[in-house]
């Protein structure tokens, strides 16, 4: 029994440039038809938002605990929009703490997602802030120039015998998209106040 023939050998199995060609057209002329055959509202994320509208600070529910009453709830301080991770869909960075009329609660700093279906509430896809840190936040802005980086002043207390009231500490921080996640860039430390 004589060994069969290396597939090399076979002329229809041996790649030469014009089979490149042909490949590389085929293929550029696939993705140029896919490109312009779209839906109109491809790019226009879950029904009943566009590109550049964030999911509802409001309707979200935020890892926050406010006590066992019902009130206090959770207050929405500010919000922005930015598309963070050029998806095409905007995100929503908020800014929340427990609404009481006393005192000076925490603050938190949340980004939201657009939720994968209607009429459930867009989903905390990232913590930048937790309440539990006991600081909180002035100064926000989100996405100012174009650029992917969320800004604040955090106030913060330097013993627990600071009352809450007036925070002693401050420091102004920045959270820049890089990579695929937020990165925490702390400016140098500012005088106490």
């Amino acid at each position: 029994m004589q060994p069969s023939a290396r597939p090399d050998a076979l002329p229809h199995t041996r790649t030469r440039l014009v089979h490149w060609v042909a490949t590389s057209a085929a293929l550029a002329a696939v993705l140029g038809v896919s490109a312009l055959v779209q839906p109109p509202d491809a790019l226009a994320g879950p029904a009943g938002t566009t590109p550049g509208e964030g999911p509802d600070a409001a309707q979200a529910r935020y890892p926050v605990d406010c006590g066992p009453r019902k009130q206090p709830a959770v207050a929405v301080l500010d919000s922005a929009s930015a598309d963070f991770d050029a998806d095409g869909r905007a995100e929503t960075v908020a800014l929340v703490r427990c609404d009481t009329p006393t005192g000076t609660p925490p603050s938190g700093i949340f980004v939201l997602t657009h939720p994968a279906e209607p009429g459930v509430p867009p989903p905390v896809v990232e913590t930048l802030l937790s309440p539990e840190q006991g600081m909180s936040a002035q100064e926000f802005t989100v996405g100012e120039h174009g650029d992917r980086k969320i800004a604040a002043t955090l106030l913060g207390y330097s013993s627990p015998d600071v009352p809450r009231c007036c925070p002693d500490q401050q420091r102004k921080v920045s959270w820049e998209w890089r990579d695929g996640r937020f990165v925490l860039v702390p400016e140098p430390v500012a005088q106490s106040v």
